[in-house]
């Protein structure tokens, strides 16, 4: 599947050069040229990621670039702008930028640059070319071919349990388990400890997982929420 990008650019010049080569290289494209059409874009659509000006009227690159960092550490972002000062660059990386481009540029270079940090997300992420039955849940992604966790794109040392554990959560979100059910489902039926090892193996996955949506029903057991259950 053809990797999503937006474009977030108000010039038309650019949005249709930007726009033709990025389709020219095989990927999807949508232009928008303001920061608020893309902010309703973000609420329906989950882009690969953003080519994002500065300048823009109403709100700015900036204050977009922030917006979207309170909502996701994924999504790569590019920002492409008049500004070449060194305090604006710093500025724009230092607010979730993956990379930075003064106009005018090389619609070639773009498309390189495009690539390349796209190239780097997936490497962060722990993602390759193979399919190797891939869940993912808002930041929590799971390979489970490989047995692997991979937490707001950073990769997560787990015990054999912790992973069975987020692995039945993640594929029964908003569902509620009993501590007796967890017991059964984690540890087998032939277990025979107190179900206070589930509290316990609760509680370092929490530790480890900061802020993973996975609440207490009191005095029955545990459910994982979705990211956009989270409030």
């Amino acid at each position: 599947m053809a990797n999503y990008i937006v474009v977030v650019e108000d010039d038309v010049n650019i949005q249709n050069i930007v726009s033709a080569y990025l389709k020219k290289e095989g990927f999807e494209v949508t232009v928008t040229d303001s920061a608020e059409k893309a902010w309703e874009l973000w609420q329906t659509q989950a882009p690969d990621m953003w080519i994002l000006d500065i300048m823009l009227p109403g709100m700015d690159g900036y204050d977009f670039c922030k917006k979207i960092r309170q909502e996701t550490d994924e999504t790569p972002i590019i920002i492409i702008s008049a500004k070449d000062e060194e305090f604006d660059k710093i500025l724009g990386l230092e607010l979730g930028g993956d990379d930075y481009l003064t106009k005018p540029f090389s619609p070639r270079e773009l498309v390189a640059r495009v690539k390349r940090v796209l190239k780097r997300t997936k490497l962060k992420a722990g993602e390759n070319d193979a399919s190797d039955d891939k869940l993912k849940v808002g930041n929590l992604l799971i390979h489970q071919g490989e047995r692997r966790i991979f937490w707001h794109g950073e990769e997560q040392d787990v015990t054999t349990k912790e992973f069975d554990m987020l692995l039945l959560f993640a594929t029964n979100i908003n569902r509620a388990f009993s501590r007796e059910e967890l017991l059964v489902k984690v540890w087998g039926e032939d277990y025979f400890g107190s179900d206070r090892a589930v509290d316990d193996l609760v509680k370092r996955i929490r530790k480890k997982l900061a802020a993973i949506p996975l609440e207490t029903v009191w005095g029955y057991g545990y459910r994982m929420r979705s990211d956009e259950d989270k409030q």
